[in-house]
């Protein structure tokens, strides 16, 4: 695959992806766990016939053999599913987005922390100024004592605090130092979506899903989540992963461009402002990550 042809179709990913904030507005019955409980209800089943028919019988011995680091990832991807869903039934879908932006940052702090990776000035300047773009997206709320955003957000939060750390162990068992081939981490996307689904069914219990929910929540379990997972694992052996990280910061725009135009669902002045902050540093740092990466630096 052309490097052109791999950065037009994460292009594509970012905007399946982007379409689970105006999906959820659109919902009759569906609430909180039980549209996190059928999301990754529909994922797990699609991930399951779909890897059956790609891998075999390699996919059920990874999933039979696979160590901690595959369980580990299992446990984070659960939480980024569960998290996410949850966040965007407690608040607006530019809060979640740009919360979930975070993720490259903190990823090289856990990182930093746990491979020992040198962090450049770059990040850190980048990681201050998102950091004061946060800080502006929500004083109001929490000035304003707004419960349900702010819960909302800090609901958010676990998105990029598990990405990191999936992130993480991906990376170290990807570089095994036995000389051993490194580990297929490709069944902790479908050990993600099973765990998520199994521990939101008893609080989502009991169902109120409605025939219209069930086929918008079927969409965002394949097409949203499923397709644009394995699309993306199959691009990051094309493109560099500063580039990766650089262009799924469209998922933000995209996100908050779908629940204005879809749904009503217009930011506040804080959200742009500070929004655009931390977009701006995160774009700034991967862009200058990648042009790092290649001029050999």
């Amino acid at each position: 695959m052309s490097h052109t042809r791999a950065a037009a179709l994460m292009v594509v990913v970012t905007l399946m992806w982007s379409i689970a904030g105006v999906v959820t507005r659109h919902l009759e019955a569906a609430r909180a766990f039980e549209v996190t409980f059928w999301r990754s209800a529909f994922n797990a089943a699609f991930l399951t016939l779909a890897l059956s028919l790609w891998r075999g019988r390699a996919l059920w011995q990874a999933l039979a053999q696979g160590g901690w680091p595959l369980w580990v990832s299992g446990v984070m991807w659960s939480i980024m599913y569960t998290c996410f869903m949850v966040a965007l039934t407690l608040t607006t879908v530019a809060n979640v987005l740009v919360t979930m932006a975070l993720a490259p940052l903190v990823t090289a702090l856990v990182a930093r922390l746990a491979l020992g990776q040198r962090l450049p000035s770059r990040t850190w300047v980048a990681i201050a100024l998102a950091g004061t773009g946060i800080a502006w997206m929500y004083g109001s709320e929490v000035s304003g004592a707004d419960a349900r955003h702010l819960a909302g957000t800090l609901v958010a939060l676990g998105v990029p605090l598990a990405a990191a750390v999936n992130w993480t162990v991906i990376q170290r068992s990807g570089q095994p130092r036995t000389g051993a081939a490194a580990q297929d981490m490709l069944p902790a996307v479908l050990i993600g979506a099973l765990l998520s689904s199994l521990v939101s069914l008893p609080l989502a219990w009991p169902l109120q899903a409605s025939g219209h929910d069930l086929g918008w929540l079927a969409v965002l379990g394949v097409f949203q989540l499923a397709i644009p997972c394995l699309l993306a694992v199959r691009l990051a052996r094309v493109l560099p992963a500063a580039e990766v990280a650089l262009l799924g910061l469209l998922e933000v725009v995209f996100g908050v461009a779908w629940a204005w135009l879809g749904a009503g669902e217009a930011p506040n002045v804080h959200v742009l402002c500070g929004g655009a902050l931390v977009l701006l540093a995160l774009a700034g740092n991967e862009a200058l990550g990648l042009r790092r990466v290649r001029q050999g630096r």
